[in-house]
């Protein structure tokens, strides 16, 4: 077992330490989010305002915002995936004592990371800009609580569109499928604005009950029904992807 955990700790390391060095990497799953927090809030935010139940758009859009963090780093994930199993550097560490799995978990602890320190950013630059939560510390962690969940479900989904691709351009075209979801949800715009060709996707897609959630959360808002149906939602996709990643890896690396 102490084998496994310094190996775990080593790739872990190496998939952190490629993320540090790509630039473009940082600058997608750091600060594009922050950059379309401003984007929203300042440039879209009075116009789509008059039709939030909300004296602030700003704490309305960030819970959608955050989520959006998690599709940028996902596409991340999923060309780090692909990259590792095109390059041969899986064939190498084959040749080692390790457990070829382990490679798969240093990928999905960076992208929690990564995720994880953009939300906080996202949330440190909202408050500065007006954000206000009215959540106790109680709600602040189902919220986090529901967060986490959801950046753990897309990093395994991304790691089973990475052992699905067969380039690393056509891993991070998943990412354009995954970033979409939140603009066709309750993200940025109530569902009930939408035509009733979207509203009715819009209401029952994954993201929707999360994203209230949180919302409801941290501003102090009823949730509903939202909290299990979006646990249920992770909990299920969660269920699949892993399992179906575990095969596809196993196939990719089999002798």
């Amino acid at each position: 077992m102490g084998w496994s955990v310094g190996d775990s700790i080593v790739l872990i390391g190496r998939s952190m330490r490629h993320s540090l060095r790509a630039p473009d990497s940082l600058l997608i799953g750091v600060a594009l989010p922050v950059l379309l927090l401003l984007l929203f809030t300042y440039v879209f935010g009075g116009a789509i305002e008059a039709g939030i139940a909300h004296s602030d758009y700003i704490d309305y859009v960030v819970p959608g915002v955050i989520l959006l963090t998690a599709g940028f780093a996902a596409g991340q994930t999923a060309a780090g995936i692909t990259n590792d199993m095109t390059t041969g550097v899986i064939d190498r560490f084959r040749s080692l004592p390790i457990n070829n799995w382990i490679v798969v978990l240093g990928h999905v602890v960076a992208s929690m990371v990564r995720n994880l320190v953009s939300t906080t950013l996202v949330i440190v630059v909202a408050l500065l800009m007006g954000f206000s939560p009215t959540a106790s510390l109680l709600e602040w962690l189902g919220a986090i609580g529901m967060i986490i969940l959801f950046i753990l479900m897309m990093t395994f989904v991304a790691v089973m569109f990475g052992l699905l691709a067969k380039s690393v351009d056509a891993a991070f075209g998943f990412s354009f499928f995954i970033v979409f979801l939140p603009y066709v949800s309750s993200a940025f715009v109530p569902t009930e604005t939408m035509p009733s060709v979207l509203h009715g996707f819009a209401e029952h897609q994954p993201l929707t009950p999360i994203i209230e959630t949180v919302r409801g959360l941290l501003m102090g808002m009823p949730i509903g029904d939202s909290a299990w149906q979006g646990v249920l939602w992770c909990v299920a996709i969660l269920a699949v992807v892993i399992p179906i990643s575990g095969r596809l890896f196993r196939r990719r690396t089999a002798s």
